[in-house]
């Protein structure tokens, strides 16, 4: 429980120097242990839990450092991060300067944050779309990272510090992802749920990858996909389309690749290398003559999905109702997952995409949220410099 003892109804916030004391409410027989929280505008009581996001009054900022390297050993106690409070639209969203820098538990790393990316599961969280699940508020968002390691824990085996690293930092996305997100300075996550960063690609374009490749390549897994099957991909230019695209042709084998966009992103598509880009505001998918082993919906039209595979096919799905044959899953943060998959983003075969009205300051973040919200975006909504 997070009780609010106040004047007015702020949004919940961190803890700022605590002094704990009592206090006795008129009509209520309950007497709390409180703890004395402020603002820039309010100041105000609250019962704080134990596992509070913990702030420091201090008014001191941390240190940035000049490199994305230098400073290894020196990791600050406050960091600035991005937190909301309650769930609700954007304007829930707030930039805190004096965070506390999380704890580091035994099987995992401290990263100094380079760049962070923003998808779908992140605005859905924030507007509480799955709270039934989701950790305690106040919430730091953010599921993908890239940055270099400055601590590690005493059960971490192969991680050092210095080493650059990317991630989806939670590894069920929708059951108990953690308080501590990637909108943040620093950020911890265990070490089975990140790999070294390609050598080839910078920390913005590695930010772009890890949920979305990895939900590409176990959407593929799902299905059974195989060399020589074709694929209709259907949001083609988005965040997951546009690496199901590349999976496939280049990982996978497929045969043929189709995909649909708007207009202004065919070209786009068959950058990608797919060999029939559908317009949807043009043509229906569904009433071509030609049918697919797989159907990979990114959009949400499973129940027009399922009439374009061939005999036999699958459709899977990663939103909207599901039409049988299709199924959904969510996807499970995976390392080992990005650890095969380096050498073909190292060969240049599979390239992150990032949005080209990208990447979006550190200050941006709000910004960020409410341009990924009109699903419009082509690849990744990017995060950086952080901060």
């Amino acid at each position: 429980m997070y009780a609010i003892a106040t004047l007015t109804f702020p949004t919940p916030q961190l803890r700022l120097n605590p002094h704990p004391f009592s206090i006795t409410f008129p009509g209520i027989s309950k007497t709390f242990s409180s703890t004395i929280f402020s603002s820039p505008h309010k100041l105000y009581l609250s019962h704080v839990p134990s596992r509070a996001l913990r702030v420091s009054a201090s008014s001191q900022p941390s240190s940035p450092a000049s490199t994305e390297t230098s400073k290894l050993s020196s990791v600050p106690s406050q960091m600035k991060a991005w937190v909301y409070g309650e769930y609700g639209a954007v304007d829930v969203l707030k930039l805190e300067s004096n965070v506390s820098v999380p704890e580091v538990k035994d099987d995992q790393v401290l990263i100094k944050v380079a760049a962070a990316a923003l998808n779908p599961v992140d605005f859905k969280r924030r507007l509480g779309k799955f709270k039934a699940t989701d950790s305690p508020l106040p919430t730091v968002p953010g599921y993908d990272v890239a940055g270099v390691v400055v601590k590690v824990g005493s059960e971490v085996k192969e991680l050092k510090v210095g080493d650059e690293v990317y991630g989806d930092i939670h590894e069920k996305a929708l059951d108990g992802p953690k308080q501590f997100g990637s909108l943040a300075e620093y950020t911890a996550v265990e070490e089975k749920l990140v790999a070294l960063k390609p050598k080839n690609i910078d920390f913005a374009q590695a930010a772009a990858l890890p949920l979305a490749i990895e939900t590409a390549y176990e959407g593929l897994e799902r299905t059974g996909f195989s060399a020589g099957k074709s694929i209709l991909v259907l949001n083609g230019a988005g965040g997951v389309g546009s690496l199901v695209i590349q999976l496939a042709k280049h990982v996978f084998g497929a045969s043929r690749v189709a995909a649909t966009a708007s207009t202004g992103k065919l070209e786009f598509l068959k950058s990608l290398g797919v060999d029939l880009a559908i317009d949807y505001t043009k043509e229906n998918f569904e009433d071509l003559p030609e049918k697919f082993d797989v159907v990979y919906d990114a959009i949400g039209q499973c129940d027009r999905a399922v009439k374009a595979i061939k005999e036999g096919g699958s459709v899977v799905a990663l939103t909207g109702a599901v039409t049988p044959p299709g199924f959904r899953f969510v996807v499970t943060s995976n390392g080992e997952v990005l650890k095969k998959l380096n050498p073909y983003l190292e060969s240049g075969k599979v390239k992150p995409i990032i949005d080209p009205k990208g990447p979006f300051p550190f200050s941006q973040v709000v910004e960020a949220f409410s341009y990924i919200e009109t699903n419009r975006a082509v690849g990744k909504v990017v995060i950086h410099p952080i901060p």
